[in-house]
Formats: structure tokens, C-alpha cells, sequence
């Protein structure tokens, strides 16, 4: 398709949007095999994505059993240039919530996500990229 480059590491300006506070749908296979998307808050470590989620959701489970996924972000000033980040996860335990209170900073100003309990079961998932589509 015209327009599109494909990359296997984030170029500088993919990087600069994932900064950004855009958010992002987060594609994982359900057991079916269908897709299951969710809207999410990103980071970013080097190439890797970072999601914060909560165990037993959907896409944890998905996650867990299948690790392919996809993420697509693109500006909301410009919805028509946009980023595709394949690859395969890895989810780890995050019992203080420390990436979800980063997050929460980056797309909210709070200081800190006040709507876990102590017991939420948060983990962060990592996308570690295999292929980078960009458009626009």
C-alpha cells in the first residue's frame, strides 16, 4: 500500500507519539482465534510497549495463553497517519501499580490511579516488536 514503511524498531517519530498521550487499541487473540481489541494507555521502554492492565481480563487471558499481539496508535490530530506495532509479549507482576500511577500521570496530570484497590492484581504487559507498520 502506498504510504505504509515497514520497520523492525520504533523510528523517532513512532517513538514520539507513543510519548505522547494518544491512546491505542491493543489487539489479542481470543481462544477462537477471533481478535478481542481493548483501548489503552501506553509507555514505552526503548523498542518495548507497556500496557498496565489487571489479571483475569480478557486480555491478560488472551495474553497469557496466546502472547501475539498488536497495538495501533495514531494522533487524534491526525487520525489518518498512524503506527502498527506486531510482535509478541511478555507479562509480568506489578504489585505496587508502579507503570499504571505512570500512566495515569502521563493521560490524566494525577499523581497517582486512585481507582485500584490494594488487592487489584495489575501486570505489565510488554510488546516486544517483530514488525513496525507506519502510515502517514
Amino acid at each position: 500500500m502506498a504510504g505504509h514503511e515497514s520497520f523492525t524498531s520504533l523510528p523517532e517519530a513512532t517513538a514520539a507519539l507513543i510519548d505522547a498521550p494518544e491512546f491505542a487499541t491493543l489487539a489479542t487473540v481470543e481462544p477462537d482465534g477471533h481478535p478481542q481489541l481493548s483501548v489503552v494507555w501506553l509507555d514505552r521502554d526503548g523498542d518495548d510497549i507497556l500496557v498496565s492492565t489487571v489479571r483475569g481480563r480478557r486480555k491478560t487471558d488472551n495474553l497469557l495463553r496466546d502472547p501475539r499481539a498488536t497495538v495501533l496508535v495514531y494522533p487524534a490530530s491526525g487520525p489518518y497517519s498512524y503506527v502498527e506495532i506486531r510482535g509478541t509479549v511478555t507479562v509480568t507482576d506489578d504489585p505496587g501499580g508502579s507503570l499504571i500511577h505512570t500512566l495515569a500521570r502521563k493521560y490524566t496530570g494525577a499523581e497517582r490511579w486512585e481507582q485500584d484497590t490494594p488487592d487489584t492484581p495489575r501486570v505489565i504487559v510488554r510488546l516486544t516488536p517483530s514488525k513496525v507498520v507506519v502510515k502517514g
